[in-house]
């Protein structure tokens, strides 16, 4: 709808994992690292989370594009699967075939693996959103990395998912399947402005943009404090703010239109969002009588009381300081400690909250 306003041959922040659309952050590329020496060295079990949004399946579908022919894959993407409907999948999409129960299964799944082997092939499952399989479902994946010979994993597993899955991982009853990974992974958020600076505009280049300063520097600062460096949020508030620009007419994407787009989104930092009702408050009332804030600032003061009057100009104030009383006895000559602190801290404000100078 707004790419040709934008000069855009295709859509820039769509929320599908396209993976011509990978950006590689030091995290990411350390993911692309340990998943290619895994799987190339046999290494059998590898494991990468990351928080939503982050781009696990963007990395997986980048990976499998450019893996060779040679290497077979299969890809689980829903994990609500029971151990037969598991081991169904798993047939299927590794080809596996002539077996009818699973002892039958697991025989012709060994026959593919080790002839496989012996030609020097790999053969990886992928399993996206592993934080949702079962427990039973992994003790079966531990259980298939039992495919092995004296020096290699036959079969390479890569279970990814969101921070959830290291807790999952951490119970006792999985204990035997945690000591098999072989590598651990982890994909971070965008950690600045500047990293979500080059994600918008790299993203921006791979959609044919004739011009990558759409986006003003405090529109892209305001988009990373909300989207806190997740990519799925930056796509989502960017698209959403290309849609606004494009109504409004506006050639370039302001702070102000990513504010108001962020706002229809719930993803206002909690801090704006307190902020801007503190502004729309109406005026606090006082929670002390006039003669309590009169003892309180007494107190601060050690007795003396301060009167100001305006000077004849109008724009400054002059200040007049009346003595207290003679004290009645030495108890009185210095106020109590106690209450001298609260009374220069309370000095500090006045009746709105102005801070005294």
């Amino acid at each position: 709808m707004y790419r040709e306003f934008y000069g855009l041959k295709e859509l820039p922040f769509a929320l599908t994992p396209d993976p011509r659309f990978v950006y590689f952050t030091p995290s990411h590329t350390e993911v692309m690292a340990n998943l290619h020496y895994g799987i190339e060295s046999g290494k059998g079990l590898i494991v990468v989370t990351g928080e939503v949004g982050t781009g696990k399946t963007t990395i997986l579908r980048w990976i499998m594009q450019r893996l060779d022919r040679t290497v077979l894959v299969g890809y689980v993407f829903n994990p609500r699967l029971s151990v037969p409907e598991f081991y169904q999948h798993i047939a299927r999409v590794l080809n596996v075939k002539d077996w009818e129960n699973k002892a039958g299964l697991l025989f012709a799944l060994g026959k593919t693996l080790e002839e496989r082997h012996t030609l020097g092939l790999r053969t990886v499952i992928i399993i996206d959103e592993a934080h949702g399989l079962s427990a039973n479902v992994l003790e079966e994946i531990r259980l298939l990395s039992n495919y092995e010979t004296d020096s290699a994993k036959q079969l390479q597993i890569v279970l990814t998912g969101q921070p959830e899955l290291r807790e999952v991982l951490n119970d006792s009853g999985l204990r035997q399947l945690k000591q098999r990974i072989a590598l651990r992974c982890q994909i971070n958020a965008l950690p600045n402005v500047e990293e979500t600076d080059r994600y918008i505009k790299a993203r921006m280049m791979v959609a044919g943009a004739e011009r990558t300063d759409v986006f003003t520097p405090s529109a892209i600062d305001f988009i990373y404090r909300c989207a806190e460096g997740i990519p799925r949020q930056i796509n989502n508030l960017c698209d959403n703010a290309l849609l606004t620009g494009f109504a409004a007419g506006e050639y370039t994407i302001s702070r102000s239109i990513i504010e108001e787009v962020a706002d229809n989104l719930d993803m206002l930092p909690e801090a704006m969002t307190i902020r801007q009702a503190s502004l729309e408050r109406e005026t606090v009332a006082p929670i002390f009588t006039s003669s309590g804030r009169a003892e309180l600032w007494a107190a601060g003061t050690g007795g003396y009381t301060t009167t100001a009057a305006a000077s004849p100009d109008g724009d400054e104030v002059a200040a007049a300081t009346t003595p207290p009383p003679s004290p009645s006895s030495a108890a009185t000559e210095t106020p109590a400690p106690e209450l001298s602190d609260i009374g220069a801290a309370f000095r500090q404000w006045d009746s709105v909250g102005e801070r005294y100078k």
